[in-house]
């Protein structure tokens, strides 16, 4: 990542909800919890809380604690005729600068003075956003040229570091080292 990117990269909006809903609610601030997640979202645990992995397997690790979205989506499906703001299509975390699904597994994210996310994998967009607007799902989920799916409905990670996360807070990438593995869904 240059440095140019990485300086302009910043959070444009935070979000959480308490319940199981699709989208969250834009708030002030955010307390990421090392371990935990977002407190008080329903997401937050060291277990799985999306409902369908939990009716799967509840003992599974919670890979999916912070959902991080680019807002430069917006500006796409917007071109497509589709309005969609911070906080409803389900993130707790929404970027600006910063190109999060080219990044690679284990990619940490400084987000303000202390808090850091490890990314840990893709969001699987789902069938839930055609829900929330007819058609959004054919713009976060398709093929690319050479026909491989390609999501592009934010990552997932884990918080390694927590602190308070707020709009216009920096983001700073951290690259893994060694070899990098491309992101997969979680």
């Amino acid at each position: 990542m240059s440095d140019e990117q990485d300086a302009r990269a910043h959070v444009v909006a935070v979000s959480t909800d308490s319940e199981h809903r699709f989208s969250k609610r834009v708030v002030d601030e955010i307390v990421l919890i090392e371990g935990w997640g977002v407190e008080g979202d329903a997401h937050a645990g060291t277990t799985v809380q999306h409902r369908s992995r939990v009716a799967r397997d509840p003992s599974q690790p919670n890979l999916r604690q912070v959902h991080l979205m680019h807002s430069e989506l917006f500006d796409e499906v917007a071109d497509a005729g589709f309005e969609v703001a911070p906080g409803q299509l389900g993130e707790n975390v929404t970027t600006r600068g910063i190109d999060l699904l080219g990044l690679p597994t284990d990619t940490l994210l400084h987000l303000g003075a202390d808090a850091c996310v490890r990314v840990t994998g893709l969001r699987n967009p789902c069938q839930q956003i055609n829900g929330f607007e007819p058609g959004l799902l054919r713009e976060v989920l398709g093929r690319a040229e050479d026909g491989s799916v390609e999501r592009k409905g934010g990552v997932m990670g884990v918080v390694v570091a927590g602190g308070t996360v707020r709009r216009g807070d920096s983001i700073r990438v951290e690259l893994p080292s060694g070899e990098h593995a491309p992101l997969s869904p979680v």
